[in-house]
């Protein structure tokens, strides 16, 4: 990694006083669900066996506070430094997501930013070169201010009684500003990983990106309980050629990262700081290229809690809880392999979200089909769980 996964870089700025829940690999019993005191890493197992199972407790945060003492594992910069793939010593215990067995989820075109570049991506039928054209007849069409639509009001109706008189309708503008919101599932349980590992993209997709999103936790109930960071890596040239190829470009071998740790709410962080967050992002490639830029939640479409109304409820239950990408407004169009293809990823690029209160996620690009498979899953765990004698 360009930088060293520790506390001081990948730690919310005041972890000491948050509740932080993790889980580790550890040698010779497997995955662990984990919490930090001091600068430790502590067995969470006599609390609640998975994150799933802590989580749908009344009060994770209490449960956890009134645990008494916990086992020490390891060393949190330890644990952390061993999280980077590509030095790992598996005899010593690593980072995995910090899920288990909930639902992952994700909301789409939540910020009018990312909506335009949705609506480019489809006109330009998936083509990079075409863009940068399309960028520029669609924002003479629609303009590049939707900020003040609310999305399902009686204006937004207007808007597109408007912009289907002058053929600009599309199925992103649908979702952006009409009533509902656009859920789908990112990935499958225990199918995430977490800081210091290698996220994927498919080998034949030639335009692609990462996503940096605030990630909620919800309990079964609906209750969101805390956040974490996720990368909703995408590939923007299979989704663009059709939406229905929207599996093939969200889903594929880690393709759905989510770290470092989740951290619940209590009386110093709540959903308050969510709506305030600003996240950064940052590409390092190993061919010398560099990307920032920013994604700020105070210019979400849907506020967070209303996009847990639209995933869950009545309609649609998640018995071992969920956890839900919220979006981001990130959609990088700097060049990068020639004038007006705009930004792609490159094998052994680095990217870092991170925001002040979560925390820093650090993740390595390679090709899916070279990242080993993933084959660990729900059944896997459940063997794990019951020698261990935690069912």
């Amino acid at each position: 990694m360009t930088q060293r996964l520790d506390t001081r870089t990948c730690l919310p700025e005041d972890f000491q006083d948050a509740i932080l829940v993790g889980r580790i690999w550890q040698p010779g019993a497997g995955p662990t669900l984990v919490t930090i005191q001091g600068n430790g890493i502590h067995d969470l197992s006599s609390v609640a066996a998975t994150s799933s199972e802590l989580f749908e407790q009344a009060d994770p945060v209490a449960a956890i506070r009134n645990a008494g003492p916990l086992p020490r594992l390891a060393s949190l910069d330890a644990v952390l430094g061993n999280s980077d793939v590509r030095g790992r010593d598996e005899a010593r215990p690593w980072l995995l997501a910090p899920c288990d067995l909930q639902a992952v989820k994700a909301s789409g075109v939540t910020f009018v930013s990312s909506m335009l570049e949705r609506v480019i991506e489809e006109q330009a039928r998936g083509d990079a070169s075409r863009a940068e054209a399309v960028r520029k007849s669609i924002a003479a069409v629609i303009g590049d201010n939707l900020s003040s639509i609310v999305p399902g009001s009686p204006e937004a109706a207007k808007l597109k009684e408007v912009l289907i008189a002058q053929g600009a309708w599309s199925q992103y503008l649908e979702v952006g500003i009409g009533p509902d919101a656009e859920i789908f599932t990112k990935a499958q349980p225990m199918s995430a990983v977490g800081i210091g590992a290698e996220v994927g993209i498919h080998a034949k997709s030639e335009w692609n990106n990462p996503e940096p999103e605030i990630v909620l936790v919800v309990d079964s109930r609906g209750k969101t309980v805390g956040a974490t960071l996720g990368n909703d890596v995408n590939l923007r040239d299979f989704e663009g050629r059709s939406a229905l190829l929207l599996g093939k470009a969200k889903d594929n071998n880690a393709s759905c990262s989510i770290g470092p740790f989740i951290r619940l709410f209590d009386a110093g962080f709540t959903i308050a700081d969510i709506r305030r967050a600003e996240l950064a992002m940052r590409v390092d490639g190993e061919d010398g290229f560099e990307m920032t830029g920013s994604s700020s939640m105070s210019m979400i479409s849907r506020d967070p809690l209303d996009l847990v109304k639209h995933a869950t409820g009545p309609h649609h239950q998640y018995p071992d809880g969920m956890l839900l990408f919220l979006g981001t407004m990130f959609a990088p169009v700097k060049d990068r392999f020639g004038p007006g293809q705009g930004f792609t990823h490159a094998v052994g690029d680095v990217v870092t979200i991170s925001t002040p209160k979560l925390g820093a996620l650090v993740n390595r690009v390679n090709y899916s089909h070279e990242i080993a498979p993933w084959t660990f899953g729900v059944l896997a765990l459940m063997r794990n769980l019951a020698h261990r004698k935690l069912l």
